[in-house]
């Protein structure tokens, strides 16, 4: 008695149906897993627009005080200055650094290092209206200060 063994294989159909996911996370999940950057350029833009509004409300509370947030290649924080010129003694926060190779710079000049100060009103010293700071990670996006003063992400 010889019995034949018809189901020892594979059919057409899930072949296809393998290949098909496995073509689908490729296309989906590699990329995101390939990237270069560790670092989330929404993450990072979110971050510093509310480090600016922090200076900017403090600014504002605060009328014989400067309040700056200063930006270099490795990170950017928080200083505060006894008096409204923006000299003399500072006490910093803590830095925040960038990470996966992060950075921010101004549009106007490509510059990476470049402090950010604001008056009694909430307006910024960049004197810019629009798309004034370029953040790049993983792409790049902007973060714009409008004149009177408004910080978003756009």
């Amino acid at each position: 008695m010889r019995t034949a063994l018809r189901d020892s294989g594979f059919t057409l159909v899930e072949l296809v149906t393998t290949i098909i996911l496995i073509a689908i996370l490729s296309v989906v999940v590699l990329p995101r897993l390939m990237t270069s950057s560790s670092y989330s350029a929404f993450t990072l833009r979110d971050e510093f627009i509310s480090e600016l509004r922090k200076a900017q409300l403090m600014a504002m509370n605060n009328r014989d005080r400067c309040y700056r947030v200063d930006v270099n290649a490795d990170g950017y924080q928080l200083v505060r200055f006894d008096n409204s010129t923006c000299t003399g003694t500072r006490i910093s926060e803590p830095k925040q650094a960038f990470t996966g190779g992060a950075s921010l710079e101004l549009i106007s000049t490509g510059n990476s290092a470049f402090d950010v100060s604001f008056d009694t009103s909430g307006i910024s010293s960049l004197a810019c209206s629009g798309p004034c700071i370029n953040v790049i990670a993983d792409e790049t996006l902007t973060i714009n200060i409008e004149s009177q003063g408004y910080i978003h992400g756009r």
